[in-house]
């Protein structure tokens, strides 16, 4: 009888596992370019994103980054996520484009469907003067170690993204 109870329960948990529910989301934005505002928008600071029709990949760089540099110097700067710097991964009920974070009067359509924010690692922007013209400075963003954890706790893993993308500024006078 005791043989058979423990067959019963041994059965029982080995069906009530799920091994099959996890699922590992990729986020990919690679394949698309990165975009900020023209003209500074109200406490947006240095606010880049990319948008991959109704997802996007938001940066918020620590206030003065794209500022550093020295004429004739690479300079490698690193902020951590969360804290200096914030990267955030949106997803809303349409296609979004830059509007939604550039114009002063938030659009109302489309509406953020789901929200996470990085939990843990690095925005690296590493700053050189342009080759062909000495009034730029030329900033390649990278990530490095991003780890988003969603709302129920599911680890997003895989973050197809290493480079963030390239910006320009002009050498302060």
């Amino acid at each position: 009888m005791r043989k058979f109870i423990f067959s019963i329960l041994t059965l029982g948990l080995l069906f009530s596992c799920s091994d099959g529910d996890l699922q590992i989301e990729t986020i990919d934005f690679d394949s698309v370019a990165i975009q900020y505002c023209a003209a500074p928008v109200r406490n947006a600071g240095n606010l880049m994103f990319k948008i991959n029709e109704s997802e996007a990949l938001i940066l918020q760089l620590q206030s003065g980054v794209l500022n550093n540099g020295v004429v004739g110097d690479t300079i490698v700067t690193e902020s951590t996520v969360p804290g200096q710097s914030q990267v955030t991964y949106r997803v809303f009920s349409d296609a979004v484009d830059n509007d939604y974070f550039c114009d002063d009067i938030p659009v109302v359509e489309p509406t953020v469907i789901d929200e996470v924010v990085a939990e843990d690692g690095m925005v690296i922007v590493e700053t050189m003067l342009a080759e062909n013209d000495s009034t730029l400075f030329v900033h390649n963003i990278s990530l490095s170690g991003i780890s988003f954890v969603t709302g129920n706790g599911e680890r997003i893993t895989n973050l197809a993204i290493n480079e963030f993308g390239e910006v320009t500024t002009t050498v302060p006078n």
